[in-house]
């Protein structure tokens, strides 16, 4: 769908297509979006296809999701519900990893939950598709098309009873990558290996996918790069921000060498350790300059060691479970909003800046170029993993308040034009009706459906 038509589009309801509201079953196993950016596509996405007139069904796991429901002012708005699909909940805060009671396993999946965690696996992707396929039978004639968010489980090929469209955000085995060449140790390498042994049920799942969405043209590439699928099968739906949420407030005061970031501290995809050495160098011209961190705090690892080293203990505050208003207000209130990732899908974070008009300085890993736009247009951009092109752009904007203000406006413009979730909302149904559309001619040859894969044994290095 054009860019042009999704905003022709934008300004009717669904009935005004001529096309009956549909009923969505909407897959996540891990949906609370203070976990990441798959909760955030769940709560926005769900909300803006309700104001469309559609019904949304979320069926999710632990952490669970956070929704809102359509805006009630939007005729013909249909419903948004949460159906809990529950785990054993294993890697819950304050006791992850932990080993469940005799009287909390229900059944096999339970049994397969807890043994690959206890061999170094991470067994949601798979036992979440199980759990929901078994779901899904018991509800056949519910709905008229299920949307997977990344699970990419043996449980979700075959007959689900309804046709499938899932949303690659990018291939996971990036995240794997970039884990393991910053592993130290073969031990450490071979942990790494095991976790992510999920991985390569992914690549087999998303092969047999008939219709694959992601949010950017770069993680269309890596999707066939790494998971082997067809392009013909991938279908580019770009993401956005909340505008509304996020945007200016000239209210909200500067604070005079503020940056913000958000990220997890040790996940090497971040390139968090790269902006902590870069705020080492500013704050030999800047002593004002600090940074606040959205994410968690690491007790240990190269970023707190890299904190300790350079004495930077007063300079960085890391926040994590405030609300969306404190959020936008922090977002709101810095000189410099940045992305130092190594990789991203799509970055939320980076829109979401844009949104409220604070000046972005982003590294060009993945898609990040997609979303933030050119360099000394709408942002700074830097190469990833290079500390002193971040330094350098950071004291370039924290002593160039035209150069702000010119680019926290440009940044703004260019998320009002290309990403709201309203946009995405639209082209994601869209692609729902083609996929509803394709099964209809199909149904006459319907052959058997595939038989679903056993669970594959421990995963080997």
């Amino acid at each position: 769908m054009s860019a042009e038509a999704v905003q022709a589009a934008a300004a009717r309801p669904a009935e005004a297509t001529g096309d009956r509201p549909l009923r969505i079953a909407l897959l996540t196993y891990k949906g609370n979006p203070f976990c990441g950016g798959q909760g955030v596509y769940v709560r926005h996405l769900s909300r803006e296809l309700a104001g469309l007139g559609h019904s949304v069904e979320v069926i999710g796991a632990q952490p669970y999701p956070v929704l809102d429901g359509a805006d009630a002012s939007r005729t013909g708005a249909g419903e948004v519900s949460l159906t809990e699909l529950p785990s054993l909940d294993l890697y819950r805060q304050p006791d992850p990893f932990r080993t469940p009671g005799r009287d909390e396993y229900r059944d096999w999946i339970d049994a397969l939950e807890v043994g690959t965690m206890w061999t170094g696996g991470f067994p949601e992707p798979l036992t979440f598709s199980l759990r929901a396929r078994r779901h899904l039978a018991a509800r056949r004639g519910d709905f008229d098309v299920v949307h997977d968010n990344q699970t990419l489980g043996y449980g979700l090929l075959g007959d689900l009873g309804a046709p499938l469209v899932t949303t690659i955000h990018h291939p996971i085995t990036v995240d794997r990558q970039l884990d393991l060449a910053a592993a130290d140790g073969w031990k450490r390498r071979a942990s790494v290996r095991r976790w992510y042994g999920f991985t390569r049920m992914q690549k087999r799942v998303a092969r047999r996918l008939p219709s694959v969405l992601t949010v950017s043209g770069s993680s269309a590439q890596e999707i066939t790069d790494h998971l082997g699928v067809r392009q013909d099968r991938i279908h580019v739906v770009h993401i956005g921000a909340d505008t509304d949420l996020f945007s200016p407030d000239p209210a909200v005061p500067e604070v005079p060498g503020r940056i913000v970031t958000t990220s997890s501290a040790d996940v090497p995809l971040k390139g968090l350790i790269h902006l902590v050495e870069a705020l080492a160098k500013v704050r030999t011209e800047n002593p004002e300059a600090h940074l606040v961190v959205v994410g968690k705090r690491a007790d240990d690892g190269p970023v707190a060691a890299a904190i300790e080293r350079y004495g930077l203990g007063s300079a960085i505050e890391f926040v994590k479970g405030i609300s969306d208003a404190e959020l936008v207000d922090l977002v709101r209130g810095a000189q410099v909003a940045c992305v130092p990732s190594l990789y991203e899908g799509f970055s939320l974070p980076a829109a979401e800046a844009m949104a409220t008009g604070t000046p972005l300085l982003a590294t060009t890993g993945g898609a990040i170029p997609e979303v933030a736009g050119p360099d000394g247009e709408t942002c700074l951009a830097v190469p990833p993993g290079d500390a002193g092109a971040l330094a350098a752009g950071l004291n370039r904007l924290l002593g160039d308040a035209d150069l702000r203000r010119r680019l926290g406006a440009a940044g703004r413009e260019r998320v009002l034009a290309r990403f709201t979730w309203r946009q995405a909302a639209i082209g994601t149904a869209e692609r729902y009706r083609e996929a509803i559309a394709r099964q209809a001619e199909r149904r006459p040859q319907t052959a058997r459906p595939a038989a679903v894969p056993a669970a594959e044994p421990a995963a080997r290095a």
